[in-house]
């Protein structure tokens, strides 16, 4: 958090306010929109962690879904001096508060996602890589580490649809298979003494249509993302013949965390 804290502030520090008012690379919204999207996500991050330290769950923003929109739609007009106090101010609260906890902190629960204040730590690490590189000012996406890369793999696993396995293989990495159903992963069990044996988990992944995609790490974590990957490195298969990248769910905003 702390590093990618410290390199968006960086991309941001010398936008003037007509930079701010250029669009992003998100459809619909200017640089704007997106700093004062980055700075409600950490000040709604440290509001979750001051009344988890007082064994309380607060909703993520005030005012719901509304009220999120509105500070965007609201914070978007601002001027680029403006918005980036706003953002160093509510990043600041937020690492501090990170900085603070105790061990036994990390796993207090908080109501983003369901889960604990890990989930709101790696929600936050999210926000500022990818909308780093959302603001168009030079970052791309094949800077993502490995790291990175790795965790988008398993958080995005719930973009996989029902009835899909995909297996993504990055370049000079470890395959593994991605599936929102945790079972549709498994493999056949061994043969018993008495002949061929096939568990009750592996029937039901008998019809599960399984896709590969192959290509650069950062490639697959950025179409994952929902961003524009090289498309020239990624290659999709499913049974060994060549096909469309497939199409994925909603980003897992509302699913629960594991």
């Amino acid at each position: 958090m702390e590093a990618a804290a410290s390199d968006f502030r960086g991309r941001i520090a010398s936008l003037t306010d007509t930079d701010v008012r250029a669009p992003s690379r998100l459809p619909g919204w200017s640089r704007g929109h997106v700093l004062a999207h980055v700075a409600g996500v950490a000040g709604a991050m440290a509001r979750q962690l001051e009344y988890a330290a007082r064994g309380e769950t607060i909703d993520l923003y005030e005012g719901g879904s509304d009220g999120r929109n509105r500070a965007i739609e609201e914070g978007s007009v601002r001027s680029a001096e403006r918005l980036r106090g706003e953002l160093d101010d509510a990043l600041d609260r937020a690492l501090s508060a990170f900085r603070n906890l105790g061990d036994a902190d990390w796993t207090a629960p908080i109501s983003y996602r369901g889960g604990v204040v890990r989930d709101g730590g790696l929600a936050l690490w999210r926000e500022l890589v990818i909308h780093g590189t959302d603001l168009g000012t030079g970052g791309e996406a094949d800077a993502w580490s490995p790291q990175f890369c790795e965790h988008l793999f398993g958080f995005l696993s719930a973009r996989v649809p029902a009835g899909m396995r995909l297996r993504v293989q990055p370049f000079g990495m470890a395959p593994r298979v991605l599936s929102a159903n945790p079972e549709s992963a498994l493999s056949p069990a061994s043969p018993s003494e008495n002949g061929p044996s096939v568990n009750s988990a592996w029937i039901k992944t008998a019809s599960v249509n399984t896709i590969s995609v192959n290509g650069m790490a950062t490639d697959i974590a950025a179409w994952l993302a929902g961003r524009t990957p090289n498309l020239g490195s990624l290659r999709a298969e499913a049974a060994a013949d060549g096909v469309d990248l497939p199409k994925l769910l909603p980003w897992p905003s509302g699913i629960p965390a594991k």
